[in-house]
């Protein structure tokens, strides 16, 4: 997979290679959490596989990226990360 590529296609890609489980952040305490298991993750119990940052010209003020992670109990989640390119920018 490209980077720049839409997120629907990073997403396909990802879960055609067995990413399943939806991972979010939490700030506490700072971890991801998978919702689909019901669980928590500090740093040592993942590791980022692969990541795609994705431009979209219709969002130019929008950065996603998009995270294929792997936990170690051997589930593997995809993480969704979207901010704005200039935070100090009002809408």
């Amino acid at each position: 997979m490209e980077n720049n590529a839409s997120p629907d296609d990073a997403l396909s890609d990802l879960r055609k290679r067995g990413y399943e489980a939806d991972l979010n952040f939490e700030t506490d305490p700072f971890c991801l959490y998978c919702g689909d298991l019901d669980m928590r993750l500090n740093p040592a119990a993942y590791k980022v596989d692969e990541s795609f940052r994705i431009d979209d010209p219709s969002q130019p003020n929008e950065i996603e990226t998009v995270y294929a992670i792997s936990i170690i109990t051997g589930v593997k989640g995809i993480l969704v990360d979207a901010h704005d390119a200039d935070p100090g920018q009002q809408p």
